[in-house]
């Protein structure tokens, strides 16, 4: 396997989130190894510093800034070669997907590069950094998966949270609202050889109107003869998969 080059910055951070905290360890990557655990070390960084001045935010809150706390399996690919296994979980608060190479809890967390090349394989989902444009017309970087890989068209989610600071209670009448974590899901999709992938809102007349006329057509009628909704994930998957096969 060829060696991944990468220049990182392994500078010694901290991840910010009181409980869920995890120190990045320093310069993991010398003597790494070589072959897939030497490319697994390229491919790794600090966790992010972005919250670190604001830490005392993020006490005393509801919700979490991870999709899931446990670190799930999973398989790094740089584009189509297999690089190897390690163990992650995605904060969808920084949209920083966090490594470890085993499931141990002494062993450090690291960030994932955020290259565009890199991608993670999780329980048969494929997790990557791209470039996207909202239903705002705003074009932003982040993580999306990807849920249906089609012959036409690729559907995409992205998973994210919001942080809400709290307010301390007015007066003994009123209810102190904590800190708060809010996690958001939007819907992409890309038609094959088009440079662009566009935010789906969750009504079948947005969608349509993404289409051309002949496809636009095609799917209002499938729609309208089952009776789906798009605002349902499931009807949407059917919808995509109606179309891939046109």
């Amino acid at each position: 396997m060829k060696k991944i080059l990468f220049i990182l910055s392994l500078t010694s951070a901290t991840i910010c989130f009181g409980q869920y905290a995890g120190s990045a360890s320093s310069n993991m990557s010398a003597g790494g190894g070589t072959g897939a655990q030497g490319a697994i070390y390229d491919l790794m960084g600090p966790i992010s510093e972005r919250n670190k001045k604001t830490e005392d935010k993020y006490v005393n809150f509801q919700g979490s800034p991870y999709i899931s706390e446990t670190f799930l399996p999973a398989t790094i690919f740089y584009g189509d070669e297999n690089v190897g296994n390690i163990y992650y979980r995605y904060n969808a608060l920084n949209e920083e997907i966090e490594i470890k190479r085993y499931n141990n809890d002494d062993l450090p967390v690291q960030g994932l590069s955020r290259d565009k090349k890199i991608s993670i394989l999780s329980n048969g989902k494929r997790m990557s950094f791209k470039t996207f444009t909202t239903s705002n017309n705003n074009t932003v970087n982040g993580y999306l998966t990807t849920i249906i890989d089609g012959k036409t068209y690729d559907l995409y989610k992205r998973n994210y949270v919001k942080f809400t600071e709290g307010k301390p209670a007015a007066n003994s009448f009123v209810k102190a609202v904590p800190n708060r974590f809010t996690p958001f899901t939007e819907y992409y999709f890309q038609k094959k050889g088009v440079n662009r992938m566009d935010e789906i809102k969750l009504k079948n007349k947005h969608l349509l109107k993404l289409l051309d006329k002949d496809t636009e057509a095609k799917l209002k009628a499938y729609l309208k003869t089952n009776d789906l909704n798009i605002k349902n994930e499931a009807d949407l998957l059917k919808a995509f998969n109606f179309l891939n096969n046109q």
